[in-house]
């Protein structure tokens, strides 16, 4: 009974796009290890930017200082 965890930012994914990583897994699961669907678990846990980080930063801080700044 495969358990799957997918860990994503909670960035505007769409519920399409879930469903979309739900399926993707499962078949995946199928087609390498001829598991049973019925049987295969997929969790999405949404995390929020401030609680991920990447070397030093916060994830909300990086994307704040990649985005393009406007001429003003």
């Amino acid at each position: 009974m495969p358990y799957i965890n997918i860990k994503i930012t909670d960035e505007r994914v769409t519920n399409e796009q879930k469903q979309a990583l739900i399926k993707g897994t499962t078949q995946l699961m199928v087609d390498v290890l001829n598991k049973d669907p019925k049987t295969t678990f997929v969790v999405i846990d949404e995390v929020n930017t401030d609680n991920w980080g990447i070397g030093f930063e916060q994830v909300t801080t990086l994307r704040q200082s990649s985005t393009p700044k406007r001429p003003g």
